[in-house]
């Protein structure tokens, strides 16, 4: 990480985060600085994927659950060295309320990472807080920061989403407990009624008669 004195004054985009809700027409209240610029973050993504129970399986087939939210790690670091004054006053204690609940929303507020084009929205779930320059008093004047955030977006702008699943390229299903032929329609046609389009391409007469770890052939809808 680049000095904190070598660094002061080079006039690059500074990393910082913003709040995005609730809204603040201050501009300044808005945006929280980071006094240097972090040398790296991290984007990390997961699925749940549940494992179909098949007697005689040595490897169970598994079936996409849903995915995870993303998340932000960054280290950052803020010192005061300069001007001596208390770093806890000048950048800690801004990035803290970051994680109390705001009075108007009954949550922690929402927040925007921005470092040049890297955008990244979401809320703070983690704050590591290490000391590490001290005034004899005790008076900390540097502290390395990790700040952990996790994703956030509307259920309204993902049901904006393109569907995961096209009606018009055939494919297959692996059926998972509690599945129905409505369902399965539901969520790979956003029609319930097409489960009788299912039910013609794999020979069923009975509905009603799935089992755990078939596999069903999805026909694409004329």
């Amino acid at each position: 990480m680049t000095a904190p004195v070598s660094a002061a004054g080079r006039g690059a985009a500074l990393a910082r985060l913003e709040i995005v809700r609730p809204v603040i027409a201050d501009e300044r209240a808005r945006r929280v600085p980071l006094r240097f610029n972090p040398t790296d973050y991290k984007l990390s993504k997961s699925n749940t994927f549940a494992e179909i129970a098949i007697p005689g399986l040595e490897s169970p087939p598994i079936q996409y659950v849903r995915g995870g939210s993303e998340t932000l790690t960054v280290e950052a670091l803020v010192d005061t060295s300069d001007t001596v004054e208390d770093v806890r006053a000048k950048y800690v204690e801004r990035l803290r309320g970051l994680m109390t609940p705001d009075s108007r929303e009954h949550a922690p507020p929402i927040v925007r990472f921005v470092w040049g084009r890297s955008v990244f929205t979401g809320v703070m779930e983690k704050l590591d807080i290490t000391y590490q320059l001290f005034l004899p008093d005790g008076t900390p004047l540097r502290a390395k920061l990790e700040l952990g955030l996790k994703e956030y977006r509307p259920a309204a702008v993902q049901a904006m989403d393109p569907p995961r699943s096209s009606p018009t390229v055939e494919k297959s299903y692996l059926v998972r407990r509690g599945d129905t032929l409505s369902s399965i329609a539901a969520a790979l046609y956003r029609r319930p009624d097409a489960w009788r389009e299912l039910a013609r391409a794999n020979g069923i007469t009975d509905p009603r008669d799935l089992r755990p770890g078939q596999v069903l052939t999805v026909p694409r809808l004329p």
